[in-house]
Order: C-alpha cells, then structure tokens, then sequence
C-alpha cells in the first residue's frame, strides 16, 4: 500500500500517521462514518488548513477558517451559535481544531445518534459552561437567533416572555434553568426541541450536499 500524505494530530497521544493508513486510527474511535470516509474527512482537512494563512495552518483549522466552513457550507449565520460550535469541535481548548477533533465533530454534526446530537446541542447552548441554560443565556441566544420584526412593542419583552414560556415547557425541575437532564428530557419527549436556542446542526440539504461532496469519491477508493 502506497502511503499518503503525513498528518501531526495535536492530541494528547501525539499521533504520526498517514491518510492510506486510516484503519487503526478508526479503531481508536466510536465513529459514525467509516474508514474511506475517515479518509475524505482528513484529506478535505487537510485541504483546508493549507488554505488557511494563520499561524495554526500548519496543525488545524483557526476560528476564522472554521466559522467560513459553517457559514459557506452549512449555511450557518449566527456569530454566537457559530463561536459556540467552534468551542464544541475544540476539545482541548486550543483555539484549533485538529484532525481528531474535525473528524470526530462532522461524525456527530452529522450522523450523529440523538443522545449524540443532545450532548453536543446542550454543549453550543450551555454559554459559560456552568451545566445549565439559564435565563439569560436563552435570552441572548433567542434574540440573536429570531428575525427582528418591525413593531411597537419593545421586542426584549417578547423574548422574555418565549423564555418563560420555553422554562414552563423544559424546566422539569422549577429551578429556573435548564439541567442537561431537563433538556434531554424534553428532547426526548419533543425531538424538535433539540435545536430550540437556535440552529447549530446542519439542515438535511446541506448536510446531503456536504456529504456527496466530500464522500463522492469514497466509492472510487
């Protein structure tokens, strides 16, 4: 087997390895795509971290390069949610996405099981990452993410009345905040409720189009 190009994976495990080389790397983790898909995803990586001129180019994708993806591919549009996904992908907190974490991230982001894509959901929409959705998170996130319409009414008395309305519906506990398992317990009773902070998973077109994309070639292999 002809061996590919090398890729330095900026983890813990400080792995070396090439793309023709995917299939142990593929064991390593519970992933929902396969092998030569795997291969798509960090050829496509690849592709894009030369692209990229920031000084991370040469380990992963940067905030900015990231954000670009979300919008121009995913037709993503809301900074705030956008930051927040960006933060999901970003594991170790490194202000890169690497390898590992771009393919493990686009497996949830876009086959990923519910309680995958609850976890993930929660994570975007937990702002300070102090466990909860609190009131005033689902105020920002609700007033970025609603289309503004013109009105007499103050439009921040409208949010907060949605927000109260959203704590009546998911807030099984009356704490006043939504608990990962209030959210979960409302998604699972209510599957539409998974993206009720605003949209930060891709819609089927898109995601279709992504796929057929980057996988087309998964057949030739």
């Amino acid at each position: 087997m002809s061996r590919g190009r090398v890729l330095w994976l900026p983890c813990s495990c400080n792995l070396f390895f090439a793309t023709s080389d995917v299939k142990s790397f593929c064991l390593c983790f519970d992933w929902a795509v396969n092998k030569k898909e795997v291969e798509c995803l960090i050829k496509l990586f690849h592709t894009l971290a030369t692209e990229s001129r920031d000084r991370f180019a040469a380990v992963g994708l940067d905030r900015n390069m990231f954000r670009n993806i979300l919008h121009c591919t995913f037709g993503m549009t809301d900074d705030m949610i956008m930051d927040r996904v960006f933060r999901a992908f970003d594991k170790d907190n490194d202000s890169c996405i690497s390898v590992v974490e771009w393919v493990e991230g686009l497996s949830i982001f876009l086959r990923g099981t519910l309680e995958e894509k609850i976890k993930y959901c929660f994570e975007v929409y937990d702002l300070n990452g102090d466990g909860y959705i609190s009131r005033e998170e689902m105020f920002h996130m609700l007033k970025n993410s609603l289309l503004k319409q013109p009105s007499e009414e103050d439009p921040d008395e409208g949010i907060k009345d949605l927000v109260e309305i959203t704590l009546k519906k998911m807030d099984y506990d009356h704490d006043g905040k939504l608990s990962f398992l209030d959210f979960e317990k409302a998604v699972r009773d209510e599957n539409l409720l998974l993206e009720a902070f605003g949209p930060c998973l891709p819609d089927i077109k898109s995601s279709m189009a992504f796929e057929l994309k980057t996988f087309q070639e998964t057949n030739e292999l």
